[in-house]
């Protein structure tokens, strides 16, 4: 054997193994946060947990209220974020083509896809917050659906992109308004990819907290009041675990367990879908 063949051999075998043991290296703590979040979080699993509001210390409760909370401003940041994502989306991928106007358009959607989410709380504070004179769940809302709006968009330019431009081309030699062709052909192909973008949008927010301290902050009773502060399942998590009491605590881990298991729920069906690759 040559010598540039051993050598070759050797660079091969040695990157192989720095990638095999880098990924074992992330699994070992992905595995670790997920095995200590349900270790903890699996004994206030119970009845009580999605029956009775989050109680004073001392007391026995749930986080219901938390988690109607969260399923408001959620479903709000979904009715305001989706559509307006998604039509930017088809701009960008089926009138703007390769303009300049989509090119700074595409350039500033990376850029707050890719902003801290404290930053847009505090824009949601400046403009929201601060005019109502208080916290509320449409202010939360509002900020999870800009954090939302990027992601859908991105997805749904690029999942139009994909589709073939013989779809649309044979679609217009049949007399179709260009309009019906991108309702009716490029929607169509590129649905299931959409929808993937709104389900990852969904995982990506079910967990913030940072825009929710500056809007809709907390609530310690029962409340569906827009226009009031809301109790919110990653805000709970984050005051109870830094509290003194152990059964706060406990109401922490196993509320950060239902979040991780929603988020990986969504996680594996948007999988399912791309794997699909249809609805």
């Amino acid at each position: 054997m040559s010598w540039l063949y051993l050598r070759r051999r050797f660079f091969n075998a040695f990157n192989l193994s720095i990638s095999v043991l880098t990924t074992l290296f992330g699994l070992f703590w992905l595995v670790w946060i997920l095995w200590t979040t349900f270790d903890y979080g699996i004994e206030a699993i119970n009845w009580q947990l999605i029956s009775e509001i989050t109680p004073p210390p001392g007391s026995p409760g749930g986080l219901a209220n938390a988690f109607v909370g969260s399923l408001i401003m959620i479903g709000l940041a979904v009715l305001v974020g989706t559509p307006i994502g998604i039509l930017a989306g088809t701009y960008l991928g089926e009138f703007a083509g390769r303009q300049r106007i989509g090119g700074v358009i595409r350039f500033i959607n990376d850029i707050l896809l890719s902003a801290p989410s404290i930053i847009i709380g505090l824009f949601v504070y400046t403009l929201v917050v601060k005019q109502l004179g208080h916290f509320s769940g449409l202010a939360g809302g509002l900020a999870l659906a800009i954090i939302l709006i990027p992601v859908v968009l991105r997805t749904t330019d690029e999942m139009l992109r994909l589709v073939p431009s013989t779809m649309r081309e044979a679609a217009l030699a049949l007399g179709a308004p260009y309009w019906l062709v991108v309702t009716k052909v490029t929607y169509r192909a590129a649905m299931s990819g959409i929808l993937t973008g709104v389900l990852l949008a969904l995982a990506r927010i079910s967990g913030e907290t940072a825009p929710l301290l500056f809007t809709a902050l907390n609530n310690q009773f029962w409340s569906t009041n827009l226009f009031a502060p809301m109790a919110n399942v990653p805000v709970v998590i984050f005051q109870f675990a830094m509290s003194p009491y152990e059964d706060w605590h406990a109401l922490a881990w196993a509320g950060a367990l239902v979040i991780t298991m929603v988020v990986l729920l969504l996680s594996i069906l948007s999988r399912f879908i791309i794997s699909k690759g249809k609805i």
